[in-house]
């Protein structure tokens, strides 16, 4: 079981992603994956343009979205327990999305891509040492933890399951 991280390994907006994760992060990577590709799984190219708001990203973009950002902190977990320092800047998630063209390509596609995100996260992790975890580096300009980032994107993807079963499937 990879240990929650401590009150001082991270900070910022990143402790809303943190708290909504219960128990072993690396069950709860698993459990999130399974869910998210069922529920792409079953929805059609047209249904996965929805949008459940004008301004809104569509369920395909949400998908896009989850396999960037996904990419971006797991870069972060990988410099900073391997003893980087070097400050990491932030993003615009909008600007990403906007610019990605995700409604253009085949839900099929999107999870695929996805499941190779995940897969990679979870090698990753594989990869990094006991003593790496608690290694400290700067992102966003917030102190994290490698440890932090592994529980961050487990959270990142909790948060948007409950959007996407709230504000889309529901309505």
């Amino acid at each position: 079981m990879l240990q929650r991280p401590a009150a001082d390994e991270f900070g910022g907006h990143f402790d809303i992603y943190i708290g909504l994760v219960e128990g072993d992060v690396l069950t709860t990577l698993e459990d999130n994956r399974k869910q998210l590709a069922a529920l792409y799984a079953a929805m059609t190219d047209s249904q996965a343009l929805y949008r459940y708001a004008p301004g809104k990203w569509s369920l395909k973009e949400m998908l896009g979205h989850l396999a960037d950002t996904e990419r971006i902190m797991s870069y972060r977990m990988l410099r900073i327990a391997r003893g980087d320092t070097t400050p990491l800047p932030g993003f615009e998630q909008d600007d990403y999305v906007a610019r990605a063209g995700f409604d253009g390509l085949s839900v099929a596609r999107l999870l695929a891509d996805y499941e190779a995100v995940r897969a990679s996260t979870l090698s990753l992790i594989g990869t990094i040492a006991p003593e790496a975890w608690a290694r400290k580096g700067t992102a966003s300009g917030t102190t994290m933890s490698a440890r932090a980032f592994a529980h961050v994107i487990a959270g990142h993807e909790l948060h948007h399951l409950a959007i996407i079963r709230g504000q889309y499937l529901n309505a």
